[in-house]
């Protein structure tokens, strides 16, 4: 199979962690009120909790829980009292409810410090490749 690039800043690039988000979405199930793409720079998404906190993906520094503070479609989400999930920028999506519940508990790989895996502005260091992974299944 060839690697296929994706144009950066393209509507379909924009739309690129839709599929891994939607995944994550579906095995966290009832526990999503709401959820939402956000912009780019860096490209992110939200998770509204039923619970009143919310969980927001973006392509920096990957997934952290917190509790809801401001946003909404469009915007980027301000949050309180964040924990950083840990594993890596795009964990498996069945790997995010555990990583999950373990920064509710302030265990496991969750820290308050933010990790910076990778900087937005470098579009073309492969990161777009392993999202692209994500719509193949989701579209397979």
């Amino acid at each position: 199979m060839a690697v296929r690039h994706v144009e950066p800043y393209s509507q379909e690039w924009v739309r690129q962690p839709f599929s891994y988000v939607s995944q994550v979405v579906g095995l966290l199930g009832d526990e999503v009120g709401d959820w939402w793409d956000g912009p780019c720079d860096p490209r992110d998404a939200t998770l509204r909790l039923r619970d009143g906190s919310a969980l927001v993906w973006d392509e920096e520094s990957g997934w952290r829980l917190g509790a809801f503070v401001s946003g909404g479609h469009g915007q980027h989400t301000e949050l309180a009292g964040v924990r950083y999930l840990g594993h890596g920028l795009l964990p498996r999506p069945e790997r995010v409810p555990g990583a999950l519940a373990d920064a509710r508990a302030g265990v496991g790989s969750s820290s308050a410090w933010r990790p910076c895996y990778r900087s937005h502005r470098n579009c073309r260091d492969g990161f777009d490749v392993a999202l692209n992974y994500y719509c193949a299944v989701l579209n397979a």
